[in-house]
């Protein structure tokens, strides 16, 4: 609708109209005067047929803006023609020319049709913005839905391989008996990586090591990805990165997966999806899930360990029409796992070894928002989880529980150029250990947090962020955060610096390996404290994305786990930074029905030496990797193929070599769609590539602090296949 002077005029764009042209008069007609030449107040508000449109973003004359919570801009223009074009994922583009002729006060509704074309742009949440990615400052990498489904048809139990397939992202066997591993973002350890849920922390401060091993992906929209130093914006657990694993929202779906493996995994998923009402929906995740234990190499150690895992996950949706919304979701899982040897089957010392680890969690979150006036909306989040494990490495059992609470209160607005937001927050984290009360912590941290994002021009946006927690146990910290966003026609510069900490745990990849019983009582312990900075650069060109980035991240006070001559373990504050820096190149080629994606990471880190003195290498971090996926969609379904290669690491108290080899998997999928029917085959890891190809697992003795197997540098697994049906109801 044009609303000018006593004239009304609707405009409704439809997906496939090229553009609509408006004449806007105001009256009768009048003779030219000086007020042509004063600038017309023009408001701009983009509408659908469940209501305003926010964050779209609107361009006329060369000036950019975004819709507010209302979905109106605004826009000083002079007398004359006009070409108003509105762009928003999920609706078709419009372009509205306008000739102003007089200086007064101008509505201008555009009604955007929702039965649009396909749209290639993604949305991104984790900066609390919700903005599209080539406008966001902050570099956020994503996994889209394709994706993710890409994954699923490989691992349906787990996202540990869709995080290990990321660039720049490693997900590192932590505890191998049990499979169990953690997400290390650029060379950083994995304590240090927070896990979301729709940017709740479902699983805890610390997912710990079998977070990644424990979250199916059939209910994930797309999962964005921080990298670098993030305590900004999500507190302490955040020092190295964040990964935010969005859900998919309502749409009537009944889907089904049934998955097995020729090393004797089970797969059921089931999802269920609808919309109650007009203004509701819910969603449903179910999933079974079993292995056996597997035993490659024949050397009666358990190269998979065996488990067992049932979890269910509804959501509930709400939208009151207007921009806000709520979603009420819960979870429950149970999982009993064992590995080391196999029943009736000795060590090379002539003992049994069984590490087992039942899990048992809850957890619930809140996630909504309100609009309270045309520019200015609430937020509001929070979440608690439990989680309770029965944990035996050999004779010795450990018994523990995990309490997570969080909540957080936010104010947003767009004013202008600026879209700010303000907000507080408390997380509360406690461990209570049965056996070891002396390792036992309550963390309560309270926050408050602050960011701007200005849009200096329409080339360059700038974005600053600060937060100031008070830990209870280890003081006031303040993160700041600077964003900068640079880009033309075909190319975007971003470059990011910010700091973040780190308050001390328990769980570092040594203990989780061999348990807490060895550990010498925590004394001394300070704060990691952060530095981080990247610059990144990505220009397209046709069908080709090609994005070169530079990463440096100093951490001082580095947590540094010691193995004493007794077989105890002390973790301490180690006397020297820990230094990484690389380079990730990333390049996209799409000309259908071809997609390949290449990417290369180098990486540097090194850390005080402990033992000698000096520096040394980050043990299992390699220097190169490289991963090449290509893949061809036509209706019928999908065939694809991916090679991967990781580079030399440096070991630590490896009795068969310092410096592992480097390795190659490559592995192939073909997806075959028969109406409603998906039928799948995956060949994994198809050159049998294994660290025991080239030596033992199992230690000739047990190490000083326990362990019976080394480090794992390399898949122990080998060659693998899986396949089975994706039904759509």
């Amino acid at each position: 609708m044009i609303v000018f002077g006593p004239f009304r005029v609707r405009i409704v764009e439809r997906a496939r109209f090229i553009g609509i042209t408006a004449l806007v008069c105001s009256g009768l007609a009048a003779a030219p005067s000086a007020a042509d030449a004063q600038l017309v107040s023009v408001a701009v508000r983009i509408e659908s047929t469940a209501g305003p449109v926010d964050r779209a973003q609107i361009t006329v004359s060369g000036v950019r803006r975004l819709t507010d919570a209302r979905g109106i801009a605004r826009f000083d223009l002079s007398p004359g023609t006009h070409i108003f074009a509105a762009e928003r994922i999920g609706f078709a583009p419009a372009r509205v020319t306008v000739v102003l002729e007089a200086a007064r006060d101008t509505l201008i509704v555009i009604l955007l049709d929702e039965a649009a074309i396909e749209e290639k742009e993604i949305v991104v949440l984790s900066a609390r913005t919700e903005r599209r990615i080539e406008d966001e400052p902050i570099r956020i990498e994503v996994v889209t839905r394709e994706e993710v489904e890409e994954k699923l048809l490989m691992t349906p139990g787990d996202i540990a391989m869709l995080l290990n397939e990321t660039a720049g992202l490693r997900v590192q066997a932590t505890a191998p008996s049990l499979g169990g591993a953690s997400v290390r973002i650029q060379g950083l350890r994995g304590r240090n990586t927070q896990i979301l849920t729709d940017g709740l922390p479902l699983y805890g401060g610390q997912a710990g090591a079998l977070g990644p091993l424990q979250i199916p992906p059939m209910d994930l929209a797309q999962v964005e990805v921080i990298k670098g130093a993030a305590s900004a914006l999500y507190g302490p657990t955040a020092l190295g990165g964040v990964v935010n694993l969005i859900s998919r929202r309502p749409a009537r779906a009944r889907e089904v997966i049934l998955n097995q493996s020729s090393l004797g995994g089970t797969d059921v998923v089931g999802w269920l999806s609808d919309e109650l009402t007009e203004r509701s929906g819910y969603t449903l995740l179910a999933g079974a899930h079993r292995q056996d234990h597997a035993d490659v190499d024949a050397d009666s150690w358990a190269d998979v360990p065996r488990f067992r895992r049932v979890m269910l996950r509804p959501r509930l949706f709400w939208n009151d029409g207007n921009g806000g919304h709520a979603v009420v979701t819960a979870g429950i899982m149970g999982e009993d796992r064992s590995g080391g040897t196999l029943p009736g089957q000795d060590t090379p010392a002539g003992d049994a070894y069984i590490e087992s680890l039942d899990t048992r969690r809850l957890d619930a979150g809140f996630n909504g928002r309100k609009l309270i006036s045309d520019r200015r909306t609430v937020s509001l989040r929070a979440s608690a989880s439990r989680q309770a494990h029965e944990h035996r490495f050999g004779p010795t059992p450990e018994t523990d529980r995990h309490r997570s609470a969080f909540a957080e209160i936010v104010l947003s607005g767009h004013d202008g150029r600026h879209l700010w937001v303000i907000g507080t927050a408390v997380q509360h984290d406690a461990y209570e250990h049965d056996e070891l009360p002396t390792l036992s912590f309550d963390y309560t941290v309270p926050a408050l947090f602050a960011q701007d994002d200005v849009e200096a021009t329409d080339w360059l946006t700038i974005a600053a962020s600060a937060r100031y927690d008070h830990h209870n146990r280890f003081g006031g910290t303040l993160s700041p955060r600077v964003s900068v966003l640079a880009r033309g026609a075909e190319w975007a510069g971003r470059l990011s610096a910010g700091t973040g900490y780190f308050a001390p745990t328990p769980f570092t990849e040594e203990t989780e390996a061999v348990g807490l019983t060895r550990l010498t009582p925590p004394a001394g312990w300070v704060k990691e404290r952060v530095q981080s900075a990247m610059l990144d650069v990505g220009r397209a060109a046709g069908p080709v994305e090609l994005n070169v980035s530079a990463f440096a991240s100093i951490i001082h006070d580095p947590l540094q786990t010691l193995r004493n001559t007794d077989g105890t373990l002390t973790i301490r504050n180690a006397g020297g930074p820990v230094r990484t820096w690389g380079t990730e190149v990333f390049a996209v080629l799409e000309r259908e029905p071809l997609h390949i994606v290449a990417s290369h990471t180098w990486l540097r880190s090194t850390e005080a030496d402990a033992a000698g003195g000096g520096r040394r290498e980050v043990p299992l971090t390699p220097r190169h990797t490289f991963g090449m996926v290509g893949a061809v969609e036509q209706a019928w379904g999908r065939a694809g193929m991916e090679l991967y290669f990781t580079g030399r690491q440096e070991l630590d108290d490896n009795p068969f070599r310092t410096r592992s080899r480097p390795h190659v998997i490559l592995g192939f999928l073909v997806d075959r769609r028969f109406g409603p029917f998906r039928v799948f085959v995956n060949a994994e890891n198809v050159l049998d590539t294994r660290q025991t190809r080239h030596d033992p697992l199992l230690r000739p003795s047990p190490a000083p602090d326990g362990r019976r197997i080394t480090d794992v540098w390399a898949p122990l697994d080998g060659r693998s296949f899986n396949g089975g049906v994706w039904i759509r109801f």
